[in-house]
């Protein structure tokens, strides 16, 4: 089992924590770029809860 597995494993285990996270770390982004990249911001959020998280965000704005 290579690490990125092992990551993958342990995130799904702790989805909520890992959705809080990415949660956060988007809004970080938009407020030091003033929301200009909301939208790809939005996207990447997506696929992190995708590949990690629970996916419930499901393409909801900041």
């Amino acid at each position: 089992m290579g690490l990125f597995d092992k990551a993958k494993d342990l995130a799904g285990e702790n989805s909520d924590k890992v959705d809080q996270g990415v949660e956060s770390a988007g809004d970080f982004v938009d407020d030091k770029t003033g929301g200009q990249h909301a939208d790809k911001v939005d996207q990447a959020q997506n696929f992190a809860n995708d590949q990690f998280g629970g996916g419930d965000q499901g393409g909801e704005g900041n």
